[in-house]
């Protein structure tokens, strides 16, 4: 029993009560154990809205609190699966903890097979090892879980076939809610195993849209896509705020933004100039101007709550989930060509050989001298000749930039990043969401001169804070497991391509490979199979470094409008830098840690929506090319098949070893290979040959292959090589080289 004291209690001493409290713990119940007067209530109610705001806590239906990520001792569940051994498992009805997936309980059952798909109950909770109890006090009124898929029609009854390729269960409609076949739709789930029925709760239109497969990824993870009307009120209130006065006047530099020729928000610009300082001889002056965000997104704002729910922007074909509202992240905040701006600017001053000799940061008002995409900036600097419009002599102004560019490129080569040139998909749209092309997108000089610009800011960031003691919001991304380089290691002994495991590994060691392979045939398999081997990135504010960019301090400062990691850097050096108002409050400073992870969680989902939404466009793409033979490569091997992919376009597609021909075909577990018992025939990671597409589904992004009429069962790797062994699949790692990637 906790003893009464004089005063609050502190933030640790209520966690530690509710944790340990026999009783739900509401305020009356803490302010009861700690024994706290009238005037003391009021201050624990406004301490426990701080602690909640903090996500150090979060309220249970009737008031009661808990640790955010933990469950209420008395909470109310949803029967989520009852698995083929009957056992049952619930999720929290209610569950606050953004990012962070809510947890599976098993239910403990007085009666099996009393409790079905949908079913709610009152539930008293236990954590138990590693996993956690539910112990059912009171079946609720009924309520379900909610599938996203699309209606067909078989012999006049309508089913719901889910959009998640993934998912192989169909199910009975109860309800059609005035949904026809072939809608896309939102449904409930009820019912016991086998009769679970569903009911249409929203029609969502047309599946085959190309403007529906973003919709479809949005609802089925769950992204927040629409503002509540608090932030939409604010957001239009602060971007009326004068830039204030004490901003250093940048106007008259001619600061130039350089980005995709789709890019819907613009955050970053650079400008550089030779270096006059007599110490510095043969350097550069730079500056890397960031939209000024934390200027106008304050902490614990309705715009900065709606921020870190979401984490960061997500971005697709056809439209973006933005991080900020569209007035901040498309309008006041985004440098567009001839409007002042506020920025937060990066001053660098560079050695001639790259080096970083010195860095400060000062808030300051900019205005952009040209908004130019990448394609149009290369081919100034490759025609070299003046090019001169209303904006001025455009050659002039990037010249500098490309040639104090070179001098980091010597840095970036001297350090020896991981170079791994794997191409990014492009989807392009025509003005009514048609597919045009996907293609991959073409790697430039200007893409590399502006990441190693934003590179060389976001280091500055990171020293910065150091220098001062203060919080970092780290970019982290840690060597590879030993167990993942076994695994690259016995790829490679495929290729007759040595690996020592013994040696201390650096990105070089992976570069060298690299140049060894040279130009053989299977060079991107190689390529993809380092990726693979490589951590996932992410962040905390403990520094590990960055091994891919061999980096020794690594933080996020140049995305403030769609990264919330970068929000917080730039809070933490306006509070260092004494630049005035947003800084870092104390609160998030001291809870980092647990900021970093929700949005590291945050980001794998808008990377897995992106993914996944280019895939129902690549499926929706080759859906016109069912029937064609085309060239594929192998991605993957299983017992049921393998998984390849289109050559040049993409998209994951299964080839079912039912359908390789009549003979037996064994799976090797180990060496991921199917091999056929009469021919011996093998199939392995990283083969090419020719399938037929015979399915394509935009609405799930699934494709399906069959072995072309009149063809063997494979056709022999290319080169003369050995098969490939597939090791094992596993997900692409954070790309950590493209700006508007993750880096």
């Amino acid at each position: 029993m906790y003893k009464p004291k004089a005063g609050l209690p502190t933030r640790e001493q209520i966690l530690d009560f509710i944790a340990t409290s026999d009783v739900p713990a509401g305020k009356r119940e803490i302010a009861k154990g700690f024994g706290l007067s009238a005037q003391d209530k009021i201050g624990l109610k406004a301490l426990l809205k701080d602690m909640a705001d903090e996500g150090l806590i979060d309220s249970a239906p009737g008031r009661a609190f808990h640790k955010m990520g933990g469950i209420p001792k008395v909470t109310v569940l949803r029967i989520a699966d009852v698995d083929d051994g009957g056992n049952v498992w619930a999720v929290p009805e209610r569950w606050e903890a953004e990012g962070v997936p809510p947890p599976r309980l098993r239910v403990r059952e007085r009666k099996r097979g009393a409790l079905g798909v949908g079913e709610r109950i009152l539930a008293r909770t236990e954590e138990a090892g590693n996993g956690w109890i539910a112990h059912p006090m009171k079946v609720l009124a009924p309520a379900s879980e909610q599938v996203l898929g699309v209606l067909r029609e078989e012999a006049g009854r309508l089913w719901l076939t889910g959009v998640d390729k993934r998912e192989r269960r169909e199910f009975a409609v109860a309800d059609a809610g005035g949904a026809a076949p072939g809608d896309l739709v939102l449904a409930e789930l009820a019912g016991k195993p086998p009769k679970i029925a569903a009911r249409v709760v929203s029609k969502l239109g047309d599946p085959f849209a190309a403007r529906s497969f973003s919709l479809i990824a949005i609802h089925k993870l769950g992204i927040p896509d629409v503002f509540s009307q608090e932030a939409l009120d604010e957001a239009e209130r602060v971007s009326k705020l004068p830039l204030g006065e004490g901003r250093e006047d940048l106007r008259d530099l001619p600061i130039v933004a350089i980005d995709p020729e789709d890019a819907r928000d613009h955050d970053d610009a650079v400008w550089a100039e030779a270096d006059d300082d007599p110490s510095n001889a043969g350097g550069w002056k730079a500056i890397v101007a960031i939209a000024d965000v934390s200027f106008y997104v304050r902490p614990k704002s309705e715009v900065d709550r709606e921020a870190r729910r979401r984490g960061n922007s997500v971005y697709f074909p056809d439209r973006v989930v933005p991080m900020l509202p569209e007035i901040l992240s498309a309008e006041v905040c985004s440098l567009k060509e001839g409007a002042d701006r506020a920025a937060l600017a990066c001053h660098l001053r560079i050695g001639k050989d790259g080096s970083l000799k010195s860095w400060r940061f000062t808030r300051a008002v900019v205005r952009i001298v040209a908004n130019l995409a990448y394609e149009e900036a290369q081919a100034i600097i490759d025609a070299a000749s003046p090019v001169v419009d209303e904006r001025g002599d455009m050659l002039s102004v990037l010249q500098p930039l490309w040639a104090c560019w070179h001098a980091l490129a010597k840095a970036r080569d001297a350090r020896a990043p991981l170079d791994l040139d794997l191409p990014e998909r492009r989807v392009v749209l025509d003005e009514q969401g048609r597919i045009m092309s996907v293609s991959p997108r073409e790697r430039l000089d200007a893409h590399r001169l502006i990441e190693d610009y934003m590179i060389a800011a976001n280091v500055a960031a990171a020293k910065a804070l150091e220098a001062k003691k203060a919080p970092v919001m780290y970019r982290i991304h840690e060597p590879p497991s030993r167990e993942k380089l076994a695994a690259l290691k016995e790829y490679l002994e495929t290729f007759d391509v040595p690996f020592a495991l013994g040696q201390v590994v650096r990105p070089a060691t992976f570069n060298h490979i690299i140049e060894r392979i040279g130009d053989a045939d299977f060079r991107p398999q190689v390529m993809e199979q380092i990726l693979r081997t490589q951590t996932q990135a992410y962040y905390a504010p403990g520094n590990h470094g960055h091994f891919g960019l061999s980096l020794g301090s690594y933080a996020h400062f140049t995305s403030p409008i769609r990264r919330y990691a970068d929000l917080l850097v730039h809070r933490s050096l306006v509070s260092a830098y004494g630049l005035g108002e947003g800084g870092l409050p104390a609160d998030d400073a001291a809870n980092m840690e647990t900021v970093g992870e929700i949005i590291s969680r945050l980001e794998r989902r808008a990377m897995e929506a992106e993914r996944d939404t280019t895939d129902r466009y690549v499926a929706a793409f080759l859906s016109e090319r069912v029937g064609q033979v085309m060239d594929v490569r192998i991605t993957g091997v299983t017992n049921f098949g393998f998984f390849a992919t289109v050559e040049g376009i993409g998209g994951d597609g299964l080839m079912p070893v039912r359908d390789l021909g009549g003979e037996y075909f064994r799976f090797d577990e180990g060496a991921r290979t199917l091999t056929g018992e009469h021919t011996g025939d093998v199939f392995a990671q990283g083969q090419t040959l020719e399938l037929r597409l015979a399915e394509a589904n935009p609405v799930s992004g699934a494709l399906r292959f069959e072995m072309p009429e009149g063809k063997g069962a494979a056709q022999p790797p290319r080169g003369g090589r050995k098969p490939v062994r597939e090791i094992k699949r596993r997900g692409r790692p954070a790309n950590i080289h493209h700006k508007g990637k993750r880096r």
